[in-house]
């Protein structure tokens, strides 16, 4: 029989060493698994954090397991490449931070042991990811077992599968379950039994064979159907010699079917399916990406309070029990691997083998109904290399898995008319209008151009978001961090995209803001902070309702800015959500009214005079916070970024005269503004020298930066952003520092110049 013995305790650790031990350090660090050594360092700013090698070591004695055939040590992630050495011998090495994988001990165990892993996340251009916004934890990050085996057992060594391939295929109201048994010297005289599982363990379907591919029948099958019925059976199977079970093992599975329609979205078992969700990265505060069951039951549960439907698992393979968690919850999954942002012609092989353990490992899975191909890798457009690489991942997925789409997300910059666009099934753009320039209204129009450009291809949204800390503002504008910015940008998100059915799937991100260590913004450095929920989970911010009281139906009221107490306004808007049809504000006791809203947001106007306690009321729910009368603003509620040059309330403008503060939008439409611009551009972006500009214009060619054109769509984009915040993140991109005198000096211009007159 089949032992599964987990070995995560009494392990030894080190980043100063580059010798393997020959016996158990005994001035290493003691720690469990699982373990990240970026805990702290990948989260705390400064794109600082240690890459390089680091060991891990662990005494296995063999009389301490059971008796067995045959030994392997299984991996659930280590990141990112991985040697592993018995007593001093290298066995094993293993590319790729985030999927199983597994080595045979059995010839190499002795009585006593030294286990030793030399795992190494350093840069390198032949293991992705190696350009991302988010920090890559080094470690043994995930669990790791010895699994103890029969000579014939169910297959431990392809890319880390599980040993069966379960593929239901549903005909009226019955399902046909072919499941492929993968084995290791199997005998004549063995057998497979092979039993179906109702969820509540009753016996369903039974088959005994010697054959490793057979079919067996569900009469009457209970579908699994998304987060209304997620519904599953147990596959189990046998090897039988001699009439004892000589090894086994069990995977759950679902019946379903789903389609994507280019017109009408997901479609699952025949009926209209609206998949409207979040995106997930796996770490934590303080913990990095080393989670522990708790952890990933947390996530899961916040994720269906917040009432999604579906959950791209970003940007690579996740854990083994997330997925199931998915299963059970009745989550629908995008999951992908790490060919992300830069495209590395040498690193081509390492996303066939991530796409081989990705799609090995997670088959049996009702929950995932697309493969990733690749995150923002065409942000500098395509070429032949990187259309090859994308044929030859899509060809692998369709022909490991028959029964799922492919699909990847782009990015703005990438044209609509590119064409590694038209390689996959279904198709998503990551979208920041609203945030990164460009302005929120101009979200829903650009997924209806594509849509009537390519009717046939479906189009989803796999990135949007905003970033929000602990700022507040009575009057929120883009930038500037607020929690009352990122909920009126996610209130008008919702409005936009969840009213065009179209779109097969949108994913907000992100679900909880998360480690990006090269990161410099917000005033807290080293995280990504675009979540719904704070990195800790210790904090729901407004737009987290504002999507529950779209998607959830559990009832609820939610007063929104409750960190935002002291207001200087005499009169205050106070915005309510609820999915309830009717709320009632009451402030001291005195009610305000009632109101009725069809987007789920009650607006209220408040007499702001002393302190006023709020009560909203929606049926039976209530909610409760306090606002306070104040003569000047409370400074503690606005931004100043750490390290940063110039604040924009530090800047000198002029009543109806550009500044630094003024809108990109608003500089360019003046022949003056424009002119500074460019020349700014031509500084900032790095475009192009004086010779190659003299030389481009003659050619009449477009200018460029980072890659991409600087053409009608970028400049759209770029038209959202005050002055003094697109020098900031771009200057930042390309390593150019501005100092305030010369930010001063682009102000003192800018103040000669007339504002544009607003449109009435």
């Amino acid at each position: 029989m089949r032992n599964i013995i987990n070995i995560n305790k009494n392990w030894v650790f080190t980043k100063d060493e580059v010798e393997i031990p020959s016996k158990l350090p005994e001035n290493w660090e003691s720690i469990n698994l699982p373990h990240s050594w970026n805990a702290v360092d990948g989260q705390d700013g400064g794109n600082d954090y240690f890459r390089g090698t680091a060991y891990y070591a662990k005494e296995i004695n063999k009389a301490d397991l059971p008796e067995s055939d045959m030994y392997y040590i299984e991996f659930r992630g280590a990141n990112s490449s991985a040697d592993v050495y018995l007593n001093g011998e290298k066995l094993a090495t293993h590319h790729g931070g985030y999927s199983t994988w597994r080595v045979n001990l059995t010839e190499k165990l002795k009585d006593t042991n030294i286990l030793a892993v030399a795992v190494n996340n350093a840069p390198n251009d032949t293991v992705y990811p190696q350009m991302a916004d988010f920090t890559f934890y080094g470690g043994l990050y995930r669990d790791v077992n010895l699994i103890c085996v029969s000579k014939s057992h169910f297959d431990l060594d392809y890319y880390g599968a599980p040993g069966i391939k379960i593929t239901p295929e549903i005909g009226g109201k019955d399902a046909k379950v072919e499941v492929e048994a993968f084995l290791t010297d199997k005998k004549d005289n063995q057998v497979i039994v092979y039993t179906i599982l109702s969820a509540d363990g009753e016996e369903i379907a039974k088959l005994e064979s010697a054959d490793t591919k057979v079919n067996l029948d569900i009469n009457d099958v209970h579908l699994w159907h998304g987060r209304k019925d997620p519904y599953l059976y147990t596959m189990k199977a046998e090897l039988i010699e001699n009439g004892k079970v000589i090894d086994n093992l069990s995977s759950s599975f679902g019946c379903r079917t789903f389609k994507i329609d280019p017109d009408n979205g997901f479609i699952l078992n025949g009926e209209e399916y609206p998949l409207r969700g979040v995106s997930r990265h796996q770490d934590r505060w303080g913990i990095g990406n080393a989670l522990l069951p708790k952890h990933h039951e947390e996530d899961i549960e916040l994720i269906c309070e917040v009432g999604a439907t579906t959950i791209r698992l970003a940007h690579y393979q996740h854990d083994q029990y997330f997925y199931d968690l998915c299963d059970k919850k009745g989550l629908v999954i995008w999951a992908e691997i790490p060919y992300i942002s830069k495209h590395m012609p040498t690193a081509r092989e390492n996303t066939i083998s991530q796409m081989k353990e990705l799609v090995s490992q997670n088959y049996n899975h009702p929950s995932i109904v697309v493969w990733g191909l690749s995150n923002e890798i065409g942000i500098g457009g395509s070429d032949n290399d990187l259309l090859e690489n994308h044929n030859i991942l899509n060809d692998l997925c369709h022909e490991m898995d028959k029964t799922r789409l492919t699909t990847l997300a782009a990015v703005s910059m990438c044209k609509m008319t590119d064409p590694y666009l038209q390689i996959p099934d279904v198709v998503s753009y990551n979208h920041y209008f609203g945030w990164y320039g460009g302005e929120t209204s101009m979200n829903g129009p650009w997924f209806d151009k594509f849509h009537a450009m390519h009717p046939n291809i479906p189009i989803g949204c796999s990135e949007y978001g905003c970033e929000a800390l602990n700022w507040h503002t009575s009057t929120p504008t883009q930038g500037d961090y607020t929690e009352e910015y990122q909920a009126y940008y996610h209130e008008e998100l919702i409005k936009q995209f969840f009213t065009r059915k179209y779109l097969w799937a949108t994913h907000v991100w992100n679900m909880f803001d998360f480690g990006a260590d090269a990161r410099c913004e917000g005033g807290e450095n080293g995280q990504n902070h675009k979540g719904l929920v704070t990195f800790d989970r210790k904090y729901k911010k407004d737009s987290f309702y504002a999507y529950k009281a779209w998607l959830s139906d559990e009832p609820f009221v939610h007063i929104t800015s409750k960190r935002y107490i002291d207001r200087v306004e005499d009169v205050t808007k106070v915005t309510v959500y609820s999915n309830q049809p009717e709320v009632e504000l009451f402030a001291n006791g005195v009610s305000l009214g009632k109101k009725t809203a069809e987007d789920h947001f009650f607006r209220f106007e408040v007499e702001n005079k002393g302190e006023t306690k709020l009560t909203a009321v929606a049926g039976e729910c209530k909610d409760e916070s306090v606002i306070r009368k104040v003569d000047t603003f409370n400074e503690e509620y606005r931004l100043v970024e750490k390290g940063a040059i110039l604040n924009w309330f530090d800047i000198e403008t002029r009543d109806g005269y550009l500044s630094l503060n003024s809108k990109m939008s608003e500089v360019i439409s003046t022949w003056r503004g424009k002119f500074l611009f460019l020349k700014m551009a031509r500084q900032i972006l790095g475009g192009m020298d004086k010779s190659k500009d003299k030389k481009d214009k003659k050619k009449g060619k477009k200018m460029e930066a980072m890659g991409f054109e600087i053409g009608p769509e970028m400049m759209s984009m770029m038209g959202g952003f005050t002055v003094l915040r697109l020098i900031t993140l771009v200057s930042g991109m390309v390593n150019l520092n501005f100092t305030k005198e010369d930010l001063l000096a682009i102000n003192k211009k800018l103040t000669k110049i007339k504002a544009p007159k607003e449109k009435k």
